[in-house]
């Protein structure tokens, strides 16, 4: 039980509330007694409530606002809205008395971020992606909105200690998943890095420790290094009369956890785990010339990687990020870091979002965020309305690296890395993507497939006989392509819908099946199709047909019963592992979930997921994504299951494993090494002879002297798994074994 210290928790409140006073600077009496008047209103609507750490709940919206004032840089407006972003959702406080307290602009904002209760359809499948399509939806009245919500988002991860291990990781998994990308193309980079960081936290919290631990063991060795590196650059520069500020910080724990991760390397084996950084306080007429200038000095000591030099001040990156960055060797052979900017890009590369409307009028570029904006509003108001849908659309959109192309006219357009031919025609105008039948990329013919690089030119061809195909939706990454391609799709296939449903009543009546909308609703499921519309088209081209629906009659008609039948049969399947007890268990939590898995785990079995091969001793979860499917079991930090639990966290099933010393589960592990004679001799023998595994595949190639190679098997636990990367490491000219991710 929290002790409850009323006195000291008064103390503590004001002393939080001067804490965002002393952030949040007001620019007019009138601001302030605004701010005073919404932390009056919010103390008062909030004082029997607490958390679920059992500290008074009007912490949370004293840290929001703190948050976008000082960390986001938000005006008056935003700190009262943030202070008041919960009351009208959990107190008897209504919007009409927000509206008569604080007007009509506040009330808007505090209904974008008011989470609606009871709208959503029992039968959504979803309620995370209907949520944060609506947060996306807020961008066509108000962006200052998200910014709270990643401001809510942020304080609520700091603070995450207080939920059970279920609640952590699904609220972490969204949060990587969805509110760092969003954080990241608003150009908020030292939320979204915390985001991430805070997140990894509860995902892989033994990663996160470790990379935490050595950080800080080897604070003191970089140091020293950067003291001597930047000694001549601060001299040189002080010469020159440059006004400036260098500082190095470590690069973030998650960013320095994907990198060992790509390049399959350790901790001690990153050597660009920090950038030095070098603003400059340059008026804006020259701030360009002098960002070159400071270039030039750094050249001058250290030579440059000229395939790491990144000029992001001629074109600055889509969320208004501007910057300089070079790398450089160090005489110890280090490759350094270097990021130069000046005080408005450095505000701008901190704040996003609040500093580029800060200098709207001055930043040349600032059009590409709004842009941007425009697309995502486009793609909210189309008719494709599914959450699900817009939230695969999304998902990647946010932290696609871009490139940079021209029309015939010579007009920039910024597009995600990997993009088409057809990303760029659907670019244009939604019209010239649909009838484009190739291009001409710097005079030269390509498909419509054909992927863009940066500083091409391209022409796009159109023809009036052209038409969305289904194979299209392949060849795109733009969300807008995405969206135009569905729509070009529904209006092609809608021209069958009544050839379709005449074929298919006909179908039906032979039969002996009633037509009825019940019969084809579970028609549909059966058939695993989407839509009305995709079945028509379906039966229309002959897809689906008379052995579909004499199968149909034959089951009953019962969906259900069908899926449960022919699960057994999937379970077989050569790359699928599916078990009876003993295997996966439900372990403690709540009686209703702990019910309904058991249920369907016994009556409908469940499957290891084949994207991350779980086995015993991995923390695992559950996810139930159909009542008539078994359910999906994913290690905790499998990428697929983040995904799922973004979505679907409202499926999770709280599963451990039980006693399965009889049973073996699929493994891999990558082996690279110096070739040697014996090597594979010396490999089976460890794995088959001393471990008694059995291996499903091994394949290993030598070239140029070395070897790589990756053998799938099977192994009872973690223990095992792990006690065999040890004895294979022995094997001498192993330089590398992991396991397979």
């Amino acid at each position: 039980m929290y002790p409850i210290d009323a006195e000291a928790e008064k103390k503590e409140i004001l002393k939080r509330y001067r804490g965002l006073l002393r952030v949040y600077k007001a620019k007019t009496p009138k601001d302030k007694k605004q701010v005073r008047r919404a932390f009056d209103v919010a103390v008062n609507a909030h004082r029997d409530m607490r958390r679920k750490s059992g500290e008074p709940y009007i912490y949370h919206p004293i840290s929001v606002a703190t948050i976008a004032a000082g960390e986001i840089g938000l005006g008056a407006t935003s700190v009262v809205c943030a202070l008041l972003h919960d009351v009208v959702e959990d107190t008897e406080y209504t919007l009409e008395d927000i509206r008569g307290l604080f007007g009509e602009k506040v009330v808007s904002i505090i209904d974008g971020l008011t989470k609606i209760k009871g709208i959503f359809d029992q039968r959504t499948t979803s309620i995370q992606a209907e949520n944060f399509k609506r947060l996306l939806i807020t961008l066509s009245d108000d962006v200052r909105v998200i910014l709270i919500k990643l401001a809510d988002r942020l304080h609520n991860m700091r603070t995450l200690d207080a939920m059970t291990p279920e609640k952590q990781l699904k609220i972490a998994s969204e949060t990587i998943y969805l509110y760092a990308p969003l954080a990241h193309r608003l150009g908020l980079h030292a939320i979204k890095s915390e985001l991430q960081d805070l997140a990894l936290k509860y995902i892989e919290p033994e990663v996160y420790v470790s990379i935490s631990n050595k950080l800080k063991e080897s604070e003191k060795g970089r140091s020293r290094f950067i003291s001597k590196f930047i000694y001549p650059i601060k001299k040189n520069l002080a010469a020159q009369g440059i006004n400036y500020t260098i500082s190095a910080r470590a690069k973030s724990i998650y960013s320095i956890w994907e990198k060992m991760k790509m390049k399959e390397v350790s901790f001690d084996e990153i050597f660009d785990i920090f950038a030095i950084r070098i603003i400059i306080d340059a008026p804006l007429e020259t701030e360009k010339s002098d960002c070159w200038k400071v270039y030039s000095v750094i050249t001058d000591y250290y030579r440059p990687n000229r395939d790491r030099l990144r000029d992001w001040i001629s074109i600055p990156k889509a969320n208004g990020y501007e910057a300089l960055h070079t790398t450089v060797m160090s005489p110890t052979g280090q490759w350094v870091e270097i990021q130069i900017r000046s005080k408005r890009m450095d505000e701008i590369a901190e704040k996003g979002y609040a500093a580029h409307w800060k200098y709207k009028d001055s930043m040349k570029f600032n059009s590409r965020l709004d842009n941007w904006l425009d697309r995502i509003r486009e793609m909210i108001e189309s008719p494709d309305t599914d959450a699900l849908s817009f939230i695969d659309d999304v998902k990647g959109y946010f932290f696609l690296d871009e490139i940079t192309v021209f029309t015939p006219s010579g007009e920039l357009r910024t597009l995600p890395a990997n993009s088409s031919v057809l990303d760029f025609a659907y670019a244009i105008h939604s019209e010239v993507g649909m009838t484009c039948v190739g291009a001409k990329v710097d005079k030269r013919l390509v498909p419509i497939n054909h992927i863009l690089k940066n500083g091409e030119q391209i022409e796009i061809i159109t023809s009036k006989n052209q038409a969305p195909k289904d194979e299209w939706l392949n060849y795109v990454v733009t969300t807008r392509a995405k969206v135009n391609i569905k729509i070009g799709l529904k209006k092609e296939k809608k021209k069958y819908f009544k050839q379709g449903k005449e074929k298919l009543e006909k179908l039906f009546l032979r039969n002996e099946i009633e037509f009825t909308h019940e019969n084809i609703r579970k028609f549909i499921t059966i058939n695993n199709i989407s839509t009305l519309i995709d079945l028509y088209y379906t039966v229309a081209h002959d897809r689906i047909g008379q052995k579909e629906v004499k199968f149909f009659a034959a089951s009953g008609m019962k969906p259900g019963w069908l899926n449960f039948m022919i699960h057994p049969m999937r379970k077989t399947h050569t790359d699928k592992t599916s078990h009876k007890d003993p295997g996966p268990g439900i372990v403690n939590g709540d009686p209703k979930t702990e019910e309904s898995a058991a249920r369907n785990i016994h009556q409908l079995g469940y499957e290891i997921s084949t994207c991350c091969n779980p086995i015993p001793g991995d923390e695992i979860i559950g996810l139930d994504l159909s009542p008539n499917k078994p359910i999906q079991i994913h290690r905790t930090k499998c990428i697929k299951a983040l995904e799922l639990m973004a979505s679907f966290g409202n499926r999770v099933v709280k599963i451990d494993w039980k006693n399965q010393e009889s049973i073996s589960f699929l493994a891999g592990i990558k082996i690279s090494g110096l070739d040697k004679l014996g090597m594979i001799n010396d490999i089976s023998k460890i794995i088959s002879n001393e471990l008694n595994l059995n291996i499903k595949s091994f394949h290993l190639e030598a070239k140029n002297g070395l070897t790589e190679g990756e053998v799938m098997l099977y192994v009872r636990d973690t223990d095992t798994l792990n006690h065999l990367l040890s004895d294979l490491h022995k094997i001498d000219g192993i330089k590398k074994v992991a396991r397979v991710d």
